[in-house]
């Protein structure tokens, strides 16, 4: 038909769904707290290059369940940060046990795998929706109750965009949608019935893009906006009644190891670090292993400030155990090396230490035990270290 002269179409352009669903309160968040306020200039410089935003105040804090089992309490919490969904964690502390006890946040890995959060950090009960999480790259072992039961209070925590904090992608963005329905017709082609969990990490790993630039155009980033999270759930864990906040440290695996480092700098709380299978130079990235990360490391600029390892001096008071996989697949041999060599010049003697293990990217079960060990040894910890037998989900 036509109005005028001029050509109408019988049906109305479809309208486009929204590219960050399930948080459009992002863009209101971000204009009213724009910029987090750190402790040191040196911190303030990297809270700025990840364009960390400001906190809303204390959140309150919910506990759902409490359960106590096989000699450690864990308890299932949740918070609102203002913006987005609620955030879910747990809380892992050994049973029976008076006084008040170090704390460790647990910081989940990236993984691919956005669907879930810190439940892979966590023994659940069995009759839990998430209890069956294989624990890809932990050899099967509960990490974050692990540490627990070695004299620790210990919180596990979904961050930004991950388990209960992640995007709604039931109508995913057109961009994210058709690079999808490429992978579905995969599927179909090879006869696999995809779980939601598999399906929902397909989108989510394209629309990681997405995130990132929706960060960007706000005046932040996936790993400013992680460290957000990240900042909140220390400042949560450092509150908790029976928690000494003088002793905290952080621990984290792959993607989980670059928010410790983060976490580390922009704190002065934290006085261990754990970084696991997540150190290496930047320049030993390009051009072959630059495809290999996720926007959660490379932060557009980042290097302006210094290269990965340099980026430890702007930390407080953390003490530093680097853990490597000589078999890394995600890093070249040298550029671990190389960062090794780096952080041994930068650090007083006693405040680094590096560890090389063979073997590809995981977090082992002796590794896991070293880590253990290292934050007893740094936290001061009253309960003597004692290795955990191996737990599979």
């Amino acid at each position: 038909m036509t109005t005028g002269g001029t050509p109408v179409s019988a049906e109305a352009p479809a309208a486009r769904p929204s590219a960050i669903a399930g948080y459009e309160d992002w863009p209101f968040y971000i204009r009213q707290h724009p910029r987090f306020a750190a402790a040191t200039p040196d911190a303030q410089e990297l809270a700025d290059a990840l364009g960390v935003p400001g906190a809303s105040g204390a959140p309150a804090v919910t506990v759902h369940w409490e359960e106590t089992h096989d000699g450690v309490t864990t308890s299932q919490l949740s918070w609102q940060l203002g913006f987005g969904p609620r955030s879910t964690g747990w809380l892992i502390r050994p049973a029976d046990v008076s006084g008040r006890l170090p704390g460790v946040l647990a910081l989940h890995c990236h993984g691919g795998n956005k669907f879930g959060g810190a439940d892979r950090l966590v023994e659940l009960p069995t009759d839990h929706p998430l209890a069956a999480n294989p624990r890809t790259g932990y050899e099967g072992r509960a990490l974050a109750t692990d540490i627990a039961r070695n004299g620790f209070a210990v919180l596990a925590h979904d961050t930004f965009a991950w388990g209960s904090r992640r995007f709604d992608l039931t109508t995913p963005p057109w961009r994210t949608a058709a690079a999808l329905e490429a992978r579905r017709a995969q599927w179909r082609e090879d006869g696999v019935v995809p779980s939601e969990a598999e399906d929902y990490n397909a989108a989510a790993g394209i629309h990681e893009d997405t995130v990132a630039k929706a960060a960007g155009l706000l005046g932040t980033s996936l790993a400013g906006m992680v460290a957000h999270d990240d900042l909140a759930a220390l400042d949560i864990l450092a509150g908790l009644p029976g928690v000494d906040p003088d002793r905290l440290g952080c621990v984290g695996f792959s993607g989980g190891g670059g928010r410790s480092v983060a976490l580390a700098v922009l704190s002065p709380r934290i006085r261990s670090s754990v970084v696991t299978c997540m150190m290496t130079t930047f320049e030993s990235l390009l051009p072959a292993h630059l495809d290999a990360h996720s926007w959660l490391l490379q932060t557009p600029g980042l290097w302006k400030l210094g290269d990965w390892p340099e980026l430890t001096t702007r930390s407080a008071r953390a003490n530093f155990l680097v853990q490597y996989a000589l078999a890394d697949e995600l890093f070249p041999e040298d550029g671990m090396r190389d960062a090794h060599r780096i952080l041994e010049s930068l650090h007083a003697a006693g405040r680094y230490t590096g560890s090389f293990w063979p073997g590809r990217h995981l977090f082992t079960a002796a590794m896991q035990e070293d880590a253990t060990a290292f934050l007893a040894a740094t936290l001061n910890t009253s309960c003597p270290f004692v290795p955990q037998p191996a737990r599979t989900s």
